[in-house]
């Protein structure tokens, strides 16, 4: 199976659980007078948005080279995970707001509905199955080597620990009394907080990778010494890397003794080229320039 198919299964998979369990949250919200249920609907909503998200912007990436782009369509993928970022953003923001109007509401007199039972049992169903989808769809992610399925994992997985806030609010307004009905927008709003943290981390790669951020000082060294341990090179240096969607590209200045012949110079660099994509994968652009010693 292809890359291309391998996420588009995986996705697909995510996509119909987050449908289901979207369209019973919003019933169980409505009809047991929950808003953190309700909220948690919403974000099983914007976790069924994003799989397209990811679903149309892989299958852009792995389009071929061509004359516009020389480097590949891997980007597409980084700006996927910025934008599932971005509607995390989006979700919290909306979430948030209904929490601290709700919230409010009830510090001024106002009355909260407790919410039914329904709502908790929607909440446990929830927490049970996005925990599942986040641990296949993240051990897919990282055969994968993908990072727009990756962030699609923490969506479900952030949806899972938005159900147990959710179940703490409902289950503690249930079992405490009507006294106590405000735990469940405060619930809602611990949910928009956890999503907001989620959506930063994924907005700050994306954001890092489309400004041409280096690879890790710790992958560079790996770099360097795997040039080092060729024969007849020298001092490696003005080491440049980024990274490309699912792929590294490096540019690396190497030195060898100006008086070999220019078949061994170019025989090294391609053993060098060859044990760079052995570690880092065939697809890794690398770019060697020679120089004399």
């Amino acid at each position: 199976m292809s890359r291309e198919a391998d996420i588009f299964k995986v996705t697909l998979i995510g996509s119909i659980v987050n449908m289901l369990l979207t369209l019973f949250k919003f019933v169980a919200g409505i009809v047991g007078h929950s808003a953190a249920m309700t909220a948690d609907a919403i974000h099983s909503l914007s976790d069924l948005l994003t799989d397209g998200v990811v679903l149309l912007f892989v299958r852009l990436s792995s389009k071929p080279e061509d004359d516009d782009h020389h480097y590949g369509h891997g980007k597409y993928e980084t700006l996927a995970t910025t934008l599932i970022g971005l509607s995390l953003i989006a979700v919290a923001i909306g979430i948030g707001y209904h929490g601290v109007t709700t919230m409010l509401f009830w510090w001024q007199g106002g009355t909260v509905e407790a919410p039914g039972t329904l709502a908790l049992w929607a909440a446990i169903l929830s927490i049970a199955a996005k925990e599942l989808v986040y641990r296949y769809t993240i051990y897919k992610a990282r055969r994968l080597n993908s990072p727009a399925v990756e962030a699609n994992a923490w969506h479900h997985r952030s949806d899972a620990l938005s159900s147990l806030g959710t179940l703490v609010g409902i289950g503690g307004a249930i079992l405490l009394g009507n006294r106590w009905t405000v735990l469940d927008p405060i619930a809602s709003i611990v949910v928009a907080l956890f999503l907001t943290a989620t959506a930063w981390k994924m907005i700050r790669y994306g954001i890092n990778e489309l400004m041409e951020v280096s690879l890790p000082a710790d992958i560079e060294q790996e770099i360097l010494t795997i040039a080092t341990q060729s024969p007849d090179v020298h001092k490696p240096h003005h080491l440049r890397t980024r990274r490309i969607g699912n792929r590294y590209a490096i540019e690396l200045h190497i030195r060898m003794d100006g008086n070999i012949p220019l078949h061994v110079a170019h025989t090294r660099t391609h053993e060098i080229e060859q044990a760079l994509k052995k570690r880092f994968g065939e697809a890794t652009i690398i770019t060697l320039h020679v120089e004399p010693l």
